[in-house]
């Protein structure tokens, strides 16, 4: 199968809204969402000469192949490369407070709110202020330890029994959308 801009194009058209969904459950930043949308098209369409599958859903598994190298670049480094962006004339402009909305109700992040709520209930007080300590202050471990009172093996123990414990509260969705397009 051939991906040229047709394909590209139908890739786009039936994937922009999945992908976005995909980036702004993972990444929470609707502007970063859009910006990683368009880059992983760009990629797509920069490299489309690579893909090697012979179906759709092998592109489309090819597509969120790059959509999640360019999610892990993003949270690696905080941003969203914008050089290729700007080589090809890619203005970016601010997200108007309706786009933000409609970003945030495409995602489902109402529901993923009420599962996390309902998921940091489900924790014992020991593991909801280790995960407090780490994830939101964004301590590091030695200081979750002294805070907690505990080694810093126990304070390791605790924040990533709560992230698990968490990660099994929330619906399948994020992780049927992986399986989807692996």
């Amino acid at each position: 199968m051939v991906l040229d801009a047709d394909a590209i194009d139908r890739l786009y058209r039936g994937h922009a809204a999945g992908l976005l969904r995909f980036f702004m459950r993972r990444a929470f930043d609707p502007e970063a969402a859009v910006d990683l949308v368009a880059d992983t098209f760009l990629a797509a369409f920069s490299d489309r000469a690579a893909f090697r599958g012979e179906s759709d859903e092998q592109a489309v598994a090819w597509l969120y192949g790059i959509a999640r190298y360019r999610l892990a670049d993003f949270l690696r480094h905080g941003r969203v490369e914008r050089k290729a962006l700007e080589r090809m004339g890619f203005q970016r402009r601010s997200l108007s407070d309706p786009e933000y909305e409609r970003i945030e109700e495409l995602a489902g992040l109402s529901e993923l709110r009420v599962q996390i709520t309902e998921g940091l209930g489900g924790l014992g007080d020991e593991q909801r202020a280790a995960l407090r300590l780490r994830i939101v202050d964004e301590r590091p471990y030695e200081q979750v330890a002294t805070a907690l009172g505990v080694s810093e093996q126990t304070a390791r123990a605790r924040v990533s029994r709560a992230v698990n414990a968490l990660r099994r509260s929330v619906d399948a969705d994020a992780q049927a959308e992986d399986h989807d397009h692996a």
